[in-house]
């Protein structure tokens, strides 16, 4: 059976002195313009536009739009307690009649753990334990029984039965091992090469069959993406990309187009069917948060990906 490939998309524009309304605008013209799902990152401290908690701004955006899906990218788990962040999934679902796609992640930033007072090293542990007592609590599971044996559950629990979406990012072998080992989707970072990508799905299948787990037919890949025919424009956020590379990219001989689509409609279109044949993508969320982008220019490019992406089935 063929399905159609899930276009979305990532907060283009986190600036200006207050950001929920401007993300929740963004969530609504996301919408408006037809995307599968509108997606938020999380991360800490130091810049400005930092989004320490994405399910907060998410709620705001439930109120604000009707449709739309509402996801997170990496939603940290080894620094919550498992039953507060269950609490808060299961709100936020119910506030967005089920809406709610939840990525999650273990992170990468040593601060975070320093601050948090966790040590980074038990991530993973960290992980798969929170991981397992949300489901539990999710599914209707006690989650404390006193000495006299009376128990406590979790409610509210989520619109979605027994749990929504539950995708994971994962950067590195291990990583992909254990996402693949709890049968659940890998979520891609946007950096990582098509190359790689085929050698991650293959290792993240490896590790599912080892486990005896089924995977979905969940196969989603985010990108950095812009559409132009302004070759000038494309040229100065390739060159920006490039510069801007994570280390693991700049050490090797690796072009940004092997991780990011700039370019024109149809350099676009090649690369989107690329993916859908070598990968088998299902959903393709575009990235955005690119420098020197008007409003204007960055809306295009996301009307013209939903115009290509429209052709698409898996």
């Amino acid at each position: 059976m063929t399905k159609d490939l899930k276009i979305a998309v990532t907060a283009w524009r986190t600036d200006g002195p207050w950001r929920a309304d401007t993300l929740c605008s963004q969530a609504e013209r996301a919408e408006d313009l037809g995307f599968h799902s509108f997606w938020l990152p999380e991360n800490h401290f130091e810049d400005p536009r930092a989004i320490p908690s994405p399910l907060t701004l998410l709620a705001a955006a439930a109120g604000r739009t009707q449709h739309i899906g509402l996801a997170t990218t990496s939603y940290l788990l080894p620094i919550r307690h498992p039953i507060q962040a269950a609490e808060e999934v299961a709100v936020l679902d119910q506030l967005c009649g089920g809406r709610l796609i939840l990525g999650l992640g273990r992170g990468v930033q040593k601060s975070v753990f320093d601050v948090f007072g966790l040590p980074g090293k038990e991530k993973r542990t960290r992980f798969k334990a929170n991981l397992d007592a949300m489901i539990n609590a999710w599914s209707g599971e006690a989650i404390y029984r006193d000495q006299d044996g009376r128990e406590t559950y979790l409610a509210p629990l989520p619109s979605q039965r027994p749990h929504p979406p539950l995708w994971v990012a994962a950067f590195g072998p291990l990583a992909l091992k254990q996402v693949g080992g709890l049968g659940l989707p890998y979520l891609s970072s946007p950096i990582e090469p098509l190359a790689m990508l085929e050698s991650n799905y293959s290792l993240h299948r490896q590790a599912a069959e080892e486990a005896g787990k089924t995977l979905s037919e969940t196969v989603p890949v985010m990108r950095n993406v812009l559409i132009t025919e302004d070759s000038g424009l494309a040229t100065r956020v390739r060159e920006h990309l490039t510069s801007n590379a994570p280390q693991q990219l700049q050490g090797g001989p690796v072009d940004v187009d092997d991780w990011a689509i700039v370019g024109d409609l149809h350099f676009a279109r090649d690369r989107l069917d690329e993916y859908v044949e070598t990968l088998g993508i299902t959903h393709l969320i575009g990235g955005g948060r690119l420098p020197a982008i008007s409003e204007k220019d960055q809306l295009r490019s996301h009307e013209w990906l939903l115009d290509i992406g429209t052709g698409f089935t898996t």
